[in-house]
């Protein structure tokens, strides 16, 4: 037997800011480095993540991610942290949407 929800008009969802994930460009660090990046620590597809590697290339930096201010800080962190223990200069920022 189903459950039955009312709800009153007036009800409002309210859902978090959101923030800007942006990868920036170098001179260092390799393409095949911001493509496994983008792959494991912002779930883009192999096409997605070579797509997004060519934009920060041409365009100097690409919008990667869009995300609550929590998650969005913790990807950057990781992004710095895994670019660092491969000794490469790649940054992230994060911007309010």
């Amino acid at each position: 037997m189903g459950v039955k929800v009312e709800f009153d008009n007036d009800v409002k969802l309210l859902l978090p800011k959101l923030y800007r994930v942006i990868l920036l460009n170098d001179d260092y660090t390799t393409f095949d480095f911001v493509i496994e990046i983008l792959k494991t620590v912002f779930n883009k597809s192999e096409e997605e993540a070579i797509n997004l590697t060519l934009k920060v290339d041409r365009e100097g930096s690409a919008v990667v991610g869009l995300y609550p201010y929590e998650i969005a800080q913790m990807k950057v962190n990781k992004t710095h942290q895994l670019a660092r223990s491969a000794g490469y200069p790649l940054r992230a920022k994060i911007e309010e949407e």
